[in-house]
């Protein structure tokens, strides 16, 4: 999972060298814990992440808090640090959020929207559904740079949805609410779960940017469809704790 990790930190600081120490740690510690390197619950020690990014301990606290803020991280008085749970309750919560947040956003796109939205929105379509059908060919021998490739391009497609939706507040709460469902997402396309079960996403989305297109109502019940049934996907393949300490799938 480390080389996964490698990935994403490069497809995260693609557009360019990260401005300070701080935002660096912050890309690399938000790589790993998303991609899942770091496990849920786990420690994240000062002195450990130190000897691991070769980093001190400053930009490391500032990388914490920052990440703590977008609930990725937590913290207590007396065990410090640790990566946030996964549950559940979280991705339920994260994903309807998400839908509330993305379906405002999506409306104010189809508002606002110009004739570069609408060609932008079909570029970020044609990437994707070319890497869909290129990972199709690949029978499930995908490496990680073409699951990451894939991840890329879906992140473009739903924020090329809603890039005009003229509130920086909105599309901000959108980022890290995909963030937020990325750490559970992401392993489950490594481990092939996704992938293998029965499910046309390139239809899904060529459906939702349609409906976009015509500027319908049709276009956020479809987002919404869409954002559901990936969440229930995910939740049917963990292993979530019972509460009698044993566990459930």
């Amino acid at each position: 999972m480390a080389a996964a990790g490698n990935e994403l930190r490069t497809a995260s600081e693609g557009a360019g060298e990260p401005a300070t120490l701080g935002e660096a740690a912050y890309q690399r510690l938000r790589a790993d814990i998303v991609v899942g390197t770091f496990k849920a619950g786990e420690p994240l020690r000062l002195e450990a992440l130190r000897q691991r990014y070769g980093l001190s301990f400053s930009p490391l606290r500032e990388a914490l808090m920052r990440l703590q803020s977008e609930r990725l991280v937590l913290s207590t008085a007396l065990r410090g640090f640790s990566v946030a749970p996964l549950s559940r309750e979280e991705i339920e919560d994260a994903t309807e959020t998400r839908i509330l947040i993305e379906s405002e956003a999506l409306r104010r796109a189809m508002r606002n929207g110009d004739d570069d939205w609408e060609a932008n929105i079909v570029a970020a379509f044609h990437a994707l559904n070319l890497q869909v059908e290129r990972q199709s060919k690949m029978s499930g021998k995908a490496d990680a740079a073409d699951l990451f490739a894939m991840e890329e391009r879906h992140h473009h497609f739903h924020r090329a949805l809603i890039a005009p939706c003229g509130s920086p507040r909105l599309l901000e709460l959108a980022e890290q609410l995909y963030v937020e469902t990325q750490r559970y997402r992401l392993p489950n396309y490594f481990g092939g779960t996704l992938g293998k079960r029965r499910r046309d996403a390139a239809a899904e989305h060529r459906e939702i940017m349609d409906a976009t297109l015509r500027r319908s109502e049709e276009a956020v019940r479809l987002l919404a469809e869409h954002y559901r049934k990936t969440a229930a996907i995910i939740e049917a393949s963990i292993e979530w704790p019972a509460p009698s300490g044993g566990a459930v799938k």
